[in-house]
């Protein structure tokens, strides 16, 4: 792989800290539900409200016999609109809604359930609905109308998560299926390769027997602070055929808190950047998507857009998925199975989010996989990481 020239430390955003708090804070959703039960189904109808938007998260429960499809009605009482809708085909006539099954959600066995969720918009009032009906049958009850809580003045984004099938539990054919319990000394060895890509500091790595996700080992980091103190740990399988969309899914667990400087943990090379680095990191104490050529991030490094992303805990295991679409400008990120709103970048530029990240056109081809820490500021870390899983299909927490 080519070796980047020398860069300089990135420049942290340096907002005050009240006002990112205060944005942060104004973020906060209202929640508002609705609800209908009968004999043969029952739905749940949560709202997240501000002023002239919301978004809906709904759930379906079928009571009665078993269904190869499925599609539910509504009627709006107010001037709501529906503009964009995921793991389900929503369209509107007026103030009557209907949502239609997936290929992968249509089956329901009596008890069984499916999600879906929307987006709209309302200008004068927004009620939960009250007349649901599944394929054609009342599901009866009554909704209930939102509380009256001053909506947040700042909008969640607009970008829905996408339409994709749930992920499975097992590794399947994967490319990568790594729980390290294979490792029988005390440095990666195998399939796992320690490297320093670009330059090389005084950070290590090592087979950890005391702390583990599941069973006795786990691959730990010893990550440095200072300009280009690299140290990785590299699977030696070849991920340029896996796809379209390239899934990985690990456990990681590290000590200090991102900090406000640059740095990073997962490092892809990209040959669609002539093998420079697609990364994911921190920023501003967030959680960060960076393109080691051009150097855009996601989200964009505004207050808004790092309100939109997660911090990553720190002394606990926690699930990092995420999606790499090789074939269009598309990826996701989900922390313990929750998609990160502003890690979501679908083709769509969205403010404070990933008009920067879309900037470059051609789709992201990870090559190989490199676990460990770099750092271009201040700030040391340990890190740990388990179970990892790489393949063309999701695998869940």
């Amino acid at each position: 792989m080519p070796i980047p020239s020398p860069r300089l430390p990135r420049r942290a955003w340096t907002a005050a800290g009240a006002a990112l708090a205060l944005a942060l804070s104004l973020f906060a959703a209202v929640p508002a539900s609705g609800s209908g039960t009968a004999a043969g189904c029952q739905v749940d109808y949560t709202v997240n409200e501000w002023s002239g938007g919301y978004t809906a998260q709904v759930r379906v429960t079928n009571t009665g016999p078993a269904l190869s499809g499925w599609r539910l009605t509504w009627t709006y009482g107010g001037d709501q609109q529906v503009t964009s809708a995921w793991n389900a085909t929503v369209t509107q006539t007026g103030r009557s809604v209907s949502a239609v099954n997936t290929d992968w959600n249509g089956a329901l066995a009596d008890g069984g359930t499916a999600d879906f969720g929307l987006q709209g918009t309302w200008r004068t009032a927004d009620p939960a609905p009250t007349d649901f009906a599944l394929n054609g049958v009342s599901c009866g009850g009554d909704g209930t109308s939102p509380p009256t809580t001053p909506p947040p003045t700042t909008p969640p984004p607009t970008t829905p998560p996408p339409t994709t099938p749930p992920p499975t539990a097992e590794c399947g054919d994967a490319a990568v299926c790594e729980d390290f319990e294979d490792q029988t000394g005390p440095a990666p060895a195998g399939d796992w390769k320690f490297t320093a890509p670009d330059c090389q500091g005084t950070g290590t790595a090592a087979v950890d027997t005391q702390i583990a996700h599941s069973g006795t080992r786990s691959l730990r980091l010893d990550g440095r602070a200072g300009y280009c103190n690299h140290a990785f740990v590299a699977t030696t399988a070849d991920l340029s055929t896996v796809g379209p969309v390239l899934h990985v899914r690990m456990w990681v667990r590290h000590t200090t808190a991102l900090p406000a400087a640059h740095v990073t943990f997962v490092s892809m090379p990209d040959s669609s950047q002539g093998g420079k680095a697609l990364r994911i990191g921190g920023q501003n104490g967030a959680l960060q998507w960076n393109r080691e050529s051009d150097d855009a991030t996601l989200p964009a490094q505004s207050p808004t857009g790092v309100g939109l992303s997660r911090p990553l805990p720190t002394d606990s295991w926690q699930c990092l998925r995420f999606a790499v679409d090789t074939s269009a400008p598309g990826l996701d990120t989900w922390l313990n199975d929750e998609q990160v709103p502003g890690l979501h970048a679908d083709g769509v530029p969205t403010q404070d989010i990933d008009q920067q990240w879309l900037s470059r056109t051609t789709p992201p081809r990870p090559t190989a996989l490199r676990l460990g820490w770099e750092s271009y500021g201040t700030g040391d870390d340990t890190l740990w990481f388990d179970d990892v899983v790489v393949g063309s299909s999701p695998v869940g927490c």
